[in-house]
C-alpha cells in the first residue's frame, strides 16, 4: 500500500513537470510521421548502369527484350553531364551509358552497380561485372554461374521446381508495419534510460532526494515508484503509436507484458547508471554509449545480410525479435512470456545492486 501511495505521488509530480510528456509528445509526431509520410508499402527500385559493347543491331534486340518503352535521362559523369537511356522494370531503373569508360567512373566513383556486355565472334553474350569488394562469395558464385545457361532454361528450370510451404498459417507485416518493432524498442524500452536517470538527477538538483533520505520510507520504494512512472509513459506511449497503425492485430495484453519488463529492464539500468554521477553532464557520455549498443541490432534488424552472432548478447535483440512476434499476431505466447521473465529476472538483479548503492549514495 505505501508503495502504491509512493507511486501515486510519483506520479502526480512527474505529470507536472516536462519529462512525462516528452515521450507521449515523440509518440504523437511518430504516428503522424508514420501515417501522413511513411508508405504502407516501399516501392524501391535498384539503379543499374550497362555498356552494351556490340552491333547496334544486336543492341536494339537486347534493350527490346527489356523494355520497349525508354526514356531519356541525365546523369553527371566527372562533373560533366551527360545523355542516357533509362530503361524502367518493375524493381529495376537500367541506364545505358555511351561508352567503357563511364561504365568505370560509374563503379569506381559513384559505387554504382555496373556492368559491360559485349558479344564474341560466335554471337555469344559475354558479361563484365565491377564489383566493390564487400560482395560475399555466394554472389560472386553466383554471377560466375548465372550466365552458363540461357536465360530461358534459367527460367524453365525454376518454374518447374517443386516448391512445398512447411507452413502456410502466418502473417506477414507491410513495410511500414515492420518498422513498428524498432520504434518500440526505442521509445517504449530503452527511452527508460534516459528518463529515469533524468529523474534522479533533477531531483538531486532540486534537494528533493536530500529531503527523501530524512523519511522513513525504505529506498527502494522511491526507486521503484520512480520505475512505475517510466513503466506507466512507456506504454502509453507505445500504445499511441501501435493502436492506430496495427488496430487490432496484436495481442495487446502480451505487448503490454514486454513493455512493462523491458522498460523496467531498462529503467533499471539506468538506475544503475546514475548512481555513478552527480548530474546528466557527467552520465550523458555512458548513457548514450548504451543507447548506440543498444541499437546495433535495428541496423541489423534493417539489413538482414548483416546479422553478425554477437549482437545475440545485446538485450535489444530479443526485445526487437519479441515485438514483431507480438506484433504479426501470431500468439506464440510461450516465446515471449520466456523473453519477458527473462528481462524481469535481469531487471530485478540490477534493482537490487541499484537499491544498495543509493542506500549509500542517496544523500549525496
Amino acid at each position: 500500500m505505501k508503495l502504491f501511495s509512493s507511486f501515486a505521488k510519483e506520479l502526480k509530480i512527474a505529470s507536472r513537470g516536462f519529462y512525462f510528456y516528452i515521450e507521449i509528445l515523440m509518440a504523437v509526431i511518430i504516428l503522424i510521421i508514420f501515417l501522413f509520410a511513411v508508405p504502407d508499402t516501399f516501392t524501391n527500385k535498384t539503379s543499374e548502369y550497362l555498356y552494351l559493347d556490340m552491333p547496334n543491331e544486336v543492341k536494339e534486340t537486347y534493350l527490346e527484350s527489356i523494355n520497349d518503352n525508354p526514356k531519356k535521362a541525365k546523369i553527371v559523369i566527372d562533373k560533366v553531364e551527360k545523355e542516357a537511356s533509362l530503361y524502367t522494370t518493375e524493381n529495376k531503373e537500367i541506364y545505358i551509358l555511351d561508352s567503357r569508360a563511364d561504365a568505370i567512373y560509374m563503379a569506381d566513383v559513384e559505387r554504382q552497380i555496373v556492368a559491360i556486355i559485349n558479344v564474341d565472334d560466335n554471337q555469344t553474350f559475354n558479361y563484365e561485372y565491377f564489383l566493390q569488394g564487400y560482395e560475399s562469395e555466394k554472389y560472386k558464385d553466383l554471377l560466375k554461374i548465372f550466365h552458363v545457361e540461357s536465360s530461358e532454361k534459367i527460367e524453365e528450370a525454376v518454374d518447374n521446381q517443386d516448391v512445398r510451404s512447411l507452413s502456410t498459417n502466418f502473417e506477414e507485416l507491410s513495410d511500414r508495419e515492420n518498422i513498428l518493432p524498432s520504434i518500440l524498442v526505442f521509445n517504449g524500452a530503452l527511452m527508460g534510460l534516459f528518463i529515469i536517470a533524468a529523474y534522479i538527477f533533477l531531483d538531486r538538483q532540486e534537494g528533493v532526494i536530500k529531503a527523501f533520505a530524512l523519511t522513513p520510507t525504505p529506498v527502494w520504494q522511491y526507486l521503484m515508484s520512480k520505475i512505475g512512472v517510466v513503466i506507466i509513459t512507456s506504454i502509453l506511449s507505445s500504445l499511441v503509436i501501435t493502436v492506430p497503425i496495427m488496430k487490432n492485430q496484436p495481442d495487446y495484453l502480451l505487448l503490454v507484458t514486454l513493455l512493462m519488463t523491458s522498460a523496467f529492464f531498462s529503467s533499471s539500468l539506468g538506475l544503475l547508471i546514475a548512481s555513478f554521477y552527480r548530474n546528466m553532464m557527467q552520465a550523458f557520455g555512458v548513457l548514450y554509449t548504451i543507447m548506440m549498443l543498444m541499437i546495433i541490432p535495428s541496423v541489423a534488424y534493417f539489413i538482414p545480410s548483416w546479422n553478425p552472432f554477437w549482437i545475440r548478447f545485446i538485450p535489444s535483440y530479443f526485445m526487437l525479435e519479441g515485438f514483431k512476434t507480438i506484433l504479426l499476431g501470431s500468439n506464440d505466447w510461450q516465446y515471449v512470456l520466456m523473453l519477458s521473465g527473462g528481462f524481469l529476472l535481469t531487471g530485478l538483479i540490477i534493482f537490487k545492486i541499484s537499491n544498495k548503492r543509493y542506500k549509500k549514495t542517496l544523500a549525496g
